[in-house]
């Protein structure tokens, strides 16, 4: 399999950790969205990453889709079997994304406007939303338990992503997610080596 991806996205690094973990052989191809760049354009009608290259010639898309397509190839390997865990995990997950799509946000906002057009209320807006959904899972780090999940690689690909775009700025008041990130590199020795890179 092929996965179009890129190093520095958090919806990628969820799907690679997770491949790595189930012992899939993926194999990562760099795309730079920007450019729109024909494989991926011709396999995701959306020119989004992460996408899925199976070895039958079928494209999935996005990292939801291909997390579930990864727990089926695997006959439960990545969500609990039991119907509350499973919710749990996927509710998990969700929440991590969302944060993702708020920092994003930020990111983009900052990125590709002049400087002089960058709408600072529009910022604080998904920062606000962001620090709400970290504050939330500050107050409930969630349990690794026996095994990792998949919402344990969203949060994993999201703490790695303020890593990366937005260091010092949230670490002081989220002590407990950083004490949980610990306990997942313990739980997961290959997380140095998958972490988001700018």
């Amino acid at each position: 399999m092929k996965l179009l991806c890129s190093p520095a996205s958090p919806y990628s690094n969820k799907v690679r950790m997770a491949a790595h973990f189930l012992g899939l052989e993926v194999n990562a191809i760099r795309v730079d969205t920007n450019t729109g760049p024909a494989i991926l354009m011709d396999n995701n009608p959306l020119g989004k990453i992460p996408t899925l290259l199976t070895d039958d010639g079928v494209s999935i898309y996005d990292s939801v889709a291909i997390m579930h397509y990864f727990d089926r190839l695997t006959k439960g390997g990545l969500y609990p079997s039991k119907k509350g865990k499973r919710t749990d995990a996927e509710i998990l997950e969700a929440l991590c994304d969302g944060i993702c799509d708020c920092l994003l946000a930020i990111v983009y906002e900052r990125r590709f406007r002049d400087a002089e057009k960058v709408h600072q209320p529009w910022i604080d807006r998904q920062w606000k939303k962001a620090t709400s959904g970290l504050a939330h899972l500050s107050a409930n780090p969630p349990k690794t338990g026996k095994k990792l999940n998949g919402g344990h690689f969203a949060l994993a690909a999201t703490l790695d992503y303020l890593e990366l775009r937005f260091k010092d700025q949230w670490e002081a008041d989220h002590a407990p997610l950083i004490d949980w990130q610990r306990q997942f590199d313990k739980k997961f020795p290959a997380h140095s080596e998958l972490k988001s890179e700018g």
